[in-house]
């Protein structure tokens, strides 16, 4: 199994194709039955986002950004980027599709928080021919560079936005993860060989995503370490523990092995393989200002 330092799997794909995707089912739009752009249904899929994946929140730590400029990379339809704003900050939103970028400008309307978003259409492997550079306090990205076919294009793009004393957080997918022994047991069959495309095509709710890089802790280290980012800090989180055709009827029942798994040895489980890999850092030293 490869990664992008190692040649690159998905580099021949198309920025069409993943745009075509995601556009097709915008991340997270079916967490709520409510009529989707209301502040009920944005409530719901808010709620039900952090309810499996709680580690959000503390990786982001909206309330630590009132008052500064924080440039989101993939933004979805917009969770993170109304808490960003919620707290306070000036935040510029990039997607590279209309579908989720139309549900997140719904969302800062419904929320009465227009004047804090811009909004911007782009793909992240070209941003700097779309957005002006300028310096941010806070570049975060959560689960989208590793969709993308050439992942250092994007991270080399976000250098025109780093200043010196920029925070970058970053997540992207852990290879040596639950989920991915998961697919591979679940899914393989007689393709296991071929263990990139088969993460790829269920790395996501929707099945069949075209681009889904996955990376070791020192892989994703060295990625940004390339690009000028000092990593302060690397670490794994998030086992989704329920059954899947409960979970799609909005019941949260675990699956039996981790039903019975003490609270601490599941925590244990989630650091060491957890499918999240979340990076912090800072322009190293010498960046010009």
């Amino acid at each position: 199994m490869t990664d992008f330092a190692d040649g690159g799997a998905f580099a021949a794909e198309t920025i069409e194709r993943v745009a075509a995707y995601w556009n097709a089912r915008p991340c997270n739009i079916r967490h709520s039955p409510k009529p989707v752009g209301t502040r009920e249904f944005f409530d719901e899929v808010e709620a039900r986002k952090y309810r499996v994946e709680p580690h959000i929140p503390a990786f982001a730590e909206f309330a630590r950004w009132n008052g500064k400029k924080v440039l989101e990379i993939g933004c979805g339809i917009g969770t993170d980027t109304i808490n960003f704003a919620r707290a306070g900050a000036h935040v510029t939103a990039v997607d590279l599709t209309e579908n989720s970028l139309q549900l997140a400008r719904q969302r800062a309307r419904v929320y009465g928080l227009e004047d804090r978003v811009r909004f911007v259409l782009a793909n992240a492997e070209e941003l700097n021919q779309v957005l002006p550079p300028e310096p941010f306090d806070l570049i975060y990205s959560f689960g989208v560079l590793h969709h993308t076919p050439h992942p250092d294009r994007a991270l080399e793009q976000l250098r025109a936005y780093m200043g010196p004393h920029t925070s970058i957080r970053v997540m992207v997918y852990h290879r040596w993860s639950w989920k991915v022994f998961w697919i591979w047991c679940t899914q393989g069959g007689p393709r296991r060989w071929d263990l990139d495309r088969i993460v790829a095509e269920h790395s996501e709710a929707q099945t069949g995503c075209p681009v889904t890089y996955t990376y070791s802790r020192s892989s994703a280290r060295g990625w940004m370490e390339r690009h000028g980012i000092r990593v302060e800090r690397v670490a794994a989180d998030h086992i989704f523990p329920y059954s899947i055709e409960e979970y799609k009827r909005f019941e949260y029942k675990k699956v039996w092995y981790f039903r019975w798994m003490p609270a601490p040895l599941f925590r244990l489980a989630e650091r060491a393989f957890g499918w999240h890999l979340c990076l912090s850092g800072k322009p190293a030293p010498g960046l010009p200002d």
